[in-house]
């Protein structure tokens, strides 16, 4: 059964190329390189790509790495409002831990500061987390998301 709007898990996401994974890390590269440009800097710069600390939050939509009722009212939120929001779940949990991340020094500690980033009270308290998703990244359109995941997907498909 196909939900109208909701795109991942497409089929793509679990083929043996992720090439839907993979598109989708590139639009959150590309959102987080232009709302919050110091956190892309700090990953280009210790060289550490977007699949190595998103790949589990975007395959699994956050099950097993938020707790299990913030988990719940984010597939709710997907399920009424399409994809577009596990890029709003990952840039609230960046944005709202930017300080703590730029303290990275190395690759490892960049790793281990997203590893971080998805306990404490921020996720544990869903109504106020759930809350901050629709506020804090500020406005994120369909239609954007439809863009860049078009421009990133022919990247990708263009370095084979």
């Amino acid at each position: 059964m196909q939900v109208p709007g909701l795109s991942p898990p497409r089929a793509d996401y679990y083929s043996p190329s992720m090439l839907g994974l993979k598109t989708d890390q590139e639009v959150l590269g590309e959102l987080v390189r232009t709302r919050l440009p110091a956190v892309a800097a700090l990953m280009d710069r210790h060289g550490v790509p977007w699949t190595l600390v998103v790949s589990r939050w975007f395959l699994c939509l956050f099950v097993d790495v938020l707790p299990v009722e913030t988990v719940l009212r984010i597939w709710d939120c997907l399920f009424s409002e399409g994809s577009k929001v596990i890029f709003r779940v990952a840039l609230t949990l960046i944005k709202r831990h930017q300080s703590f991340i730029l303290e990275a020094s190395s690759f490892t500690d960049v790793c281990e500061k997203f590893r971080e980033i998805t306990k404490g009270s921020f996720v544990t308290e869903c109504h106020t987390f759930m809350q901050k998703i629709f506020s804090e990244p500020g406005r994120l359109s369909a239609a954007r998301i439809a863009r860049l995941r078009e421009r990133c997907r022919a990247r990708l498909l263009a370095r084979g």
